[in-house]
């Protein structure tokens, strides 16, 4: 059993509940989800990313099934945030042109349909990585100029990533909810539309919640792909959409029959757990930064909130030697499974598990026995080549082949 050099800390939620209300209910529903899966399934590119079986893994952590839904094969993203940003940069521009009075569908503005307006659109948002990415890439495909705010911890080559897609860099210190705040006020003074996963730090909360509503289209595929349901669900927090999408839409078609929904986040960028163990959300103090660089928020998304404080059940917490060690064991396939190229914050939820395997008190308290079928959403690969390789030892395409 892989033993971490910092025990991972749970909590329980209090306010866990079996159906979603009020602002919750408005953001996560059957009709928005619909609207997301009809638009993005038909992109040119679109396939739903596998579910790995990580059998020898199960054994390891003496439990039913450890099942992996590996995002780093979502468009040629590398991660769930080609879901939710391109969708959001899509439906602004469509919000824009109808000012006008004029319409276009995704393939049309593919197409260049409205090219002198839309070309005169400047979508912007700041990121750690993967949603600029998303955005960036939004839109080069519609046709739309785009800013992309990043902070001084975000690695150079997840900086050249985004700038591939034409995007205009803007690079300042601070740390990720600083580029947030920042971006916000500059998108407010200049014209540009705000095109966040979270309005922590100013803007309309609508865009982040098409980017949420976007997301689910994960649980979408889950829901055909699998013979029996998952009895738990691990999945990154940040700053809350992805697992607001997760554990929402699974709440929202399951009620209380859905698996148990467990958050997972670095020690040191704990807004999540710290929000639902007090059932107050709060901006966290000091340094954020962890390893998992997706997932180094200090302020949960208000949009997300209200679906996460209802939806879900418990909250863990790992250190930056956790997920070190589990990204080179999965792609090294240490216990014997298939190598699995997983990034910083991808392979966090797996990194739980093994966590909890190790620590009676947790799996006892998540209620994890021999019978238990855990899902782990593997929300990245690679998105940040060069560290991934410097870490791991090889590069993640010599991995992906073998």
């Amino acid at each position: 059993m892989t033993s971490f050099e910092t025990p991972a800390r749970h909590a329980v939620n209090p306010a866990a509940s079996g159906a979603l209300r009020d602002e919750a209910a408005e953001a996560i529903t059957e009709d928005a989800s619909g609207a997301a899966a009809d638009e993005i399934t038909s992109w040119p590119g679109y396939a739903p990313t596998p579910v790995i079986d990580l059998s020898n893994l199960a054994r390891i952590a003496n439990v039913g099934a450890v099942l992996y839904k590996d995002e780093a094969h979502r468009f040629t993203l590398g991660s769930f945030k080609a879901l939710g940003g391109a969708y959001a940069v899509l439906r602004v521009i469509q919000n824009k042109l109808a000012e006008q009075e004029l319409t276009a569908s995704a393939p049309e503005l593919i197409d260049g349909a409205h090219a002198n307006i839309v070309s005169g659109i400047t979508v912007a948002c700041a990121t750690d990585g993967n949603h600029g990415r998303s955005v960036a890439w939004g839109a080069q495909m519609f046709g739309c100029a785009c800013r992309i705010y990043i902070h001084e911890n975000v690695s150079e080559d997840r900086e050249a990533g985004i700038a591939a897609f034409g995007a205009t860099m803007v690079r300042m210190k601070g740390d990720y909810d600083d580029s947030v705040r920042a971006c916000a006020r500059d998108a407010e003074a200049n014209g540009w539309i705000l095109v966040a996963d979270t309005n922590a730090g100013g803007g309309s909360p609508l865009v982040p919640t098409l980017v949420t509503q976007g997301y689910t289209i994960i649980v979408r595929e889950l829901l055909d792909q699998l013979a029996e349901p998952p009895t738990h669900v691990f999945v990154p927090a940040g700053v809350g959409g992805l697992a607001a999408a997760i554990s929402g839409y699974w709440t929202l078609r399951a009620g209380k029959d859905r698996p148990r929904m467990i958050v997972v986040e670095p020690h040191v960028a704990d807004c999540v757990f710290r929000a639902l163990k007090t059932g107050t959300p709060k901006p966290l103090g000091g340094d954020v930064n962890s390893f998992m660089a997706c997932l180094s928020a200090g302020e949960v998304s208000p949009v997300a909130w209200p679906v996460l404080h209802q939806a879900i059940d418990d909250m863990l917490t790992i250190g930056d030697s956790a997920a070190i060690d589990t990204m080179r064991l999965l792609a090294e396939g240490r216990y014997g499974d298939p190598p699995l190229v997983s990034g910083e914050s991808g392979c966090a939820p797996i990194a739980a598990i093994l966590a909890a395997a190790g620590q009676p008190a947790i799996r006892s308290a998540l209620g994890i026995d021999t019978r238990s079928r855990l899902l782990a959403i593997g929300s990245e690969g690679a998105t940040a080549p060069d560290l991934w390789a410097k870490v791991v030892g090889s590069r993640p395409d010599a991995v992906g082949a073998a």
